[in-house]
């Protein structure tokens, strides 16, 4: 869906959500993330998945010479069902941010809103704001998701 460029940053950052149980796994050994802003991810991917019944997942490190190819490809590796699935991957290191969303969640979470996210995200990650950006765009395509029993069909 999506591509932008960020600020510089280090990668090798891995989080994912599976459900409503959320996980963030730090992998950089002394990374841009503090206990603080794990909690502040691990809370935004449960939250954004309780509330949309989609199922969020980020990464962020490498995603290889073709980012786009290699963020779809980590959506089609997280498991479960990957139609609800919306992958938010950031490669610092590179500059770029991808969004891809599953058959079923691109219906309620159309390019446009994708597109929205990533200007905000890219306007935050600009300012160094790594974890406020994340949050923040996790929260924008969870409200323009909506919640599933609210939408019509």
């Amino acid at each position: 869906m999506s591509s932008a460029q960020l600020a510089q940053r280090p990668s090798g950052h891995d989080s994912t959500n599976t459900g409503t149980q959320a996980s963030v796994v730090d992998e950089s050994h002394g990374g841009p993330f503090s206990y603080q802003d794990l909690a502040r991810l691990d809370e935004a991917l449960t939250m954004s998945s309780r509330e949309t019944g989609l199922r969020f997942t980020l990464y962020i490190g490498d995603l290889g010479s073709d980012t786009r190819a290699g963020a779809e490809d980590l959506h089609a590796r997280s498991g479960g069902d990957t139609s609800n699935g919306v992958l938010v991957a950031l490669s610092p290191g590179q500059r770029v941010l991808e969004i891809v969303t599953g058959t079923a969640a691109a219906r309620r979470l159309p390019d446009r809103a994708c597109a929205l996210a990533v200007l905000s995200m890219t306007s935050r990650l600009g300012s160094g704001d790594l974890t406020g950006a994340i949050v923040n765009g996790l929260r924008q395509m969870s409200d323009a998701a909506g919640h599933p029993s609210r939408r019509s069909h």
